[in-house]
């Protein structure tokens, strides 16, 4: 597997996982509204361009998982094809961006499917659960030294 940046003329493909995994996990949980706010956000340019892309290769060069971060401490976008779930893909992801990242922390707001998730890998939430056009989310944060 390769962990690399992901080449404008692969960012469609990037996009149509981040939709596709998004309508499948994490949709449940938002209203129609949260729901058109995610896509919205996703279909930005100007969004999308103000962030660093990564994805999760196979060796056919298939595209198992996204990270996106913005200025290197904020996740933006954490996804993996639900059929490649649970085999370290989120990980290497993870880790890959972490090595990338000089400032020692990492900001996240993540998704009620994704907060267990990100306990795992060391975050804690730094406020209770919040909802702003209709996307529901917990502010998390780690420090990557393990010091705040």
């Amino acid at each position: 597997m390769e962990i690399r940046k992901i080449k404008k003329e692969e960012m469609k493909e990037a996009l149509e996982l981040v939709w596709q995994v998004f309508l499948e996990f994490e949709a449940p949980d938002y209203t129609e509204e949260g729901i058109k706010e995610f896509k919205k956000t996703i279909d930005d340019k100007n969004w999308i361009n103000a962030r660093e892309f990564y994805g999760a290769f196979d060796e056919k060069n298939k595209l198992l998982g996204v990270i996106a971060t913005k200025d290197i401490t904020h996740i933006a976008l954490f996804f993996v094809d639900g059929e490649y779930h649970n085999q370290g893909i989120g990980r290497k992801l993870y880790d890959k961006v972490k090595l990338l990242n000089k400032k020692g922390y990492f900001t996240v707001n993540s998704s009620p499917y994704a907060h267990e998730i990100y306990k795992h890998l060391g975050f804690v939430d730094i406020d209770s659960e919040q909802c702003i056009n209709g996307l529901r989310f917990y502010p998390m944060k780690i420090y990557l030294n393990g010091k705040d």
